[in-house]
C-alpha cells in the first residue's frame, strides 16, 4: 500500500506541478471570459462523460484485483464500451449545447471538448485503471504524467502562436493533446498486461452494475461541475473563470488524498469480500492519514489565497475569495469519498450510487435558485452544501449496512 501510494503520489504530484503550470499559461492567455467559455463547454460534457465506458472501468479493476485471469476479457469489453457508448453521448452532447450553453460558446469548441473527454481520456483512465487493477501503478503514474506532459506542450504552443487565442483554437490543441496520450496507452497495457478480447455474454451480464457505476460517477460530476455550466448560462463568463480558477486549485490541492483512494481501491474490493464490515475496517485504517492531510491543506489554502491574483493576474482578484469559502472541500470530501469507496468495496454500488444521485438533484435544485441570485458565491455555497449532505448521508447509510448485514447472515443461517 505504502509503495502503491508513493507511485500514484509521484504520478499525482507531477501532474500537480505540471498542470499548475499548464493551467497558469492557459489562463492568463485565455482571459476570463474566453477560459470562462471553455470551462463551461468542459462541465457539460463532464457530466455525460462518465457514461462513456459505462462503469466498465471500474468493473475492469473490480473483476481483475479479485481474479488476474479475468484481465483480456475486462480490458476489451471496456475498449468495446468505450466506443460504443462514446459515439452516443457524442451525438447527445451537441444537442444539449444548444439549449444549455450560451450561444456565445460555439458548437466547435463543444464538438473539440467532446472527442477529447467522452473518448481519449476515457480510454487513457481505462489504461490506468488496467495497471491498477494488477497493482502496477508505476505505469498508471506514467500514462498520468504523460498526459499532463502532452498537454503542457499544446499550451506552451497555443501561447506561442496566438498573443490573444480564443477559446475554440485552444480547444482544438486540447483535443489532440488528449488523442495522442489515450492512443499510447492502450498499446501500453494491450502490450505488457496483454491483448484485448471481446466477451458479449458478460458485457450483458455486467451492464447493470456498470450503471451503477457510471450513474454514480456522472452524479458526482453533476455536484462537482454543473455549477460551472450554470454559471456561464445564467451568471457571466467572468464569474464562470474566476470561480473556476479558485475550484481548480482545490482540486489540485485534494491530489495525495486522491492518490491514496486510487493506491487503496483494490485492497477496498479484497477486504469487500467477506461484507461492509471488511470494507469499512479497511477503510478506517486509512482516513486518519487523509483527515490530518485535509486540515493541513485548509490552513495552506487561508495562506496562499491572496496570491492567487498576482500568479493568474488580477482579473481573477475575485477567486481569493471563493478559494478561502472553497477551502474546507478537502476536508469534506476526504469524509464521503472513503465513507463512498468502503460501500463499493462491499457490493453496495447501487446504494452509493442512490445516494449521489440524490445530491446532485439536490445540487441542481439549489443551483437554480443561488447562482442567479449570488452569481459565483452561490456556485460556493451549494458547492458546499451538497459535498456536506453528501458526507452526512454516505457515513448514515454505511452504518446502517453495518448493523444490518450481520442479521441478514443470521436469518440467512438460520433459514438453511
Amino acid at each position: 500500500m505504502a509503495r502503491n501510494t508513493f507511485w500514484v503520489f509521484l504520478g499525482q504530484g507531477a501532474r500537480l506541478v505540471i498542470q499548475g503550470a499548464y493551467f497558469v499559461v492557459i489562463a492568463r492567455v485565455l482571459g476570463v471570459n474566453n477560459y470562462g467559455s471553455f470551462v463551461g463547454a468542459v462541465a457539460l460534457v463532464a457530466i455525460l462523460s462518465p457514461f462513456a465506458t459505462l462503469g466498465f472501468g471500474n468493473l475492469l479493476v473490480k473483476n481483475v484485483s479479485r481474479d488476474r485471469a479475468a484481465f483480456a476479457e475486462s480490458w476489451g469489453n471496456t475498449l468495446l464500451m468505450t466506443a460504443v457508448s462514446g459515439s452516443i453521448l457524442l451525438a447527445l452532447v451537441m444537442a444539449l449545447a444548444r439549449f444549455v450553453l450560451p450561444a456565445s460558446i460555439p458548437a466547435q469548441l463543444v464538438f473539440a471538448v467532446a472527442i477529447s473527454d467522452l473518448f481519449a481520456a476515457r480510454l487513457t483512465d481505462a489504461a490506468g485503471q488496467a495497471f491498477q487493477s494488477v497493482e502496477q501503478v508505476r505505469w498508471m503514474a506514467n500514462i498520468i504524467v504523460f498526459l499532463s506532459v502532452v498537454r503542457f506542450i499544446a499550451a506552451l504552443v497555443v501561447a506561442f502562436v496566438w498573443k490573444h487565442p480564443t477559446a475554440l483554437q485552444w480547444g482544438y490543441f486540447y483535443c489532440g493533446s488528449s488523442l495522442i496520450p489515450a492512443a499510447a496507452s492502450i498499446i501500453l497495457v494491450s502490450r505488457r498486461l496483454g491483448m484485448p478480447r471481446i466477451n458479449l455474454a458478460k458485457i450483458f451480464g455486467e451492464m447493470t452494475e456498470g450503471f451503477y457505476f457510471s450513474t454514480g460517477l456522472s452524479a458526482q460530476t453533476i455536484y462537482n461541475d454543473l455549477d460551472k455550466a450554470m454559471l456561464a448560462r445564467y451568471s457571466t463568463l467572468d464569474a464562470t473563470g474566476l470561480y473556476a480558477a479558485a475550484y481548480r486549485i482545490i482540486d489540485v490541492s485534494y491530489t495525495p488524498v486522491r492518490s491514496l483512494l486510487y493506491a487503496a481501491s483494490p485492497g477496498f474490493f479484497r477486504a469487500g469480500q467477506s461484507g461492509i464490515e471488511g470494507s469499512v475496517a479497511y477503510m478506517k485504517r486509512l482516513l486518519p492519514k487523509g483527515l490530518i492531510y485535509s486540515v493541513l491543506i485548509l490552513v495552506g489554502l487561508q495562506l496562499i489565497a491572496p496570491f492567487v491574483p498576482r500568479i493568474l493576474g488580477q482579473e481573477y482578484a475575485r477567486s481569493e475569495e471563493a478559494l478561502r469559502w472553497l477551502a474546507v472541500l478537502p476536508l469534506i470530501r476526504t469524509v464521503h469519498s472513503f465513507y463512498s469507496d468502503a460501500l463499493t468495496g462491499a457490493g453496495y454500488q447501487g446504494v452509493r450510487m442512490v445516494l449521489q444521485v440524490f445530491v446532485a438533484v439536490f445540487n441542481i435544485v439549489i443551483n437554480l435558485w443561488v447562482i442567479p441570485a449570488y452569481s459565483w458565491r452561490g456556485a460556493v455555497y451549494s458547492s458546499l452544501a451538497s459535498d456536506a449532505l453528501l458526507a452526512i448521508i454516505v457515513f448514515a447509510a454505511s452504518t446502517i449496512i453495518c448493523r444490518m448485514e450481520p442479521k441478514r447472515s443470521m436469518a440467512s443461517m438460520e433459514s438453511s
